[in-house]
């Protein structure tokens, strides 16, 4: 059975069951492998996309959910030419060691700021809770965002 979903502005067919987790549709058909797998059990983070501009662990939802649903992955949120404030935020402030977990925890930074574009330090470590960085950037991580929410208010 096809199964449509809107990634990143593109409505894309797929044919999969409908149980299957949205991590390996983006992944395994869709060929968008900037979502990582990490632990499929929704603990990590590594998984992260937007759903509707929510923050959501791909590796816990089925695709067939997903109707009328628009899915926001790291490829969509930004280009190279033209990065989201967050994107650009982690490039300066150098947060990427190993960069495995970074896509999830950008797509989480970039929900974040999208609802509260002043957070204050608690927001930011509440909102960024439950990604862990085996290289802990943790101290990099939170000042990105604060640079990002900065960029988007204008400061």
């Amino acid at each position: 059975m096809a199964i449509v979903l809107s990634v990143n502005g593109a409505d894309r067919a797929i044919e999969a069951d409908a149980e299957m987790p949205l991590l390996w549709a983006l992944r395994d058909i869709l060929g968008l492998t900037g979502t990582k797998f990490g632990c499929g059990a929704g603990i990590c983070g590594a998984c992260t996309v937007h759903l509707d501009g929510r923050a959501a662990r791909a590796c816990q939802v089925p695709i067939g959910d997903l109707a009328g649903v628009a899915v926001t992955t790291i490829e969509g949120l930004g280009t190279a030419e033209a990065p989201h404030p967050v994107q650009r935020a982690w490039i300066e402030e150098q947060v990427a060691q190993c960069g495995y977990c970074q896509p999830g925890q950008i797509m989480a930074a970039a929900a974040l700021l999208a609802n509260n574009p002043a957070p204050s330090d608690d927001d930011i470590v509440a909102a960024m809770d439950g990604h862990i960085c085996r290289c802990a950037t943790y101290p990099r991580i939170r000042s990105a965002v604060r640079a990002a929410a900065a960029a988007m208010r204008g400061a």
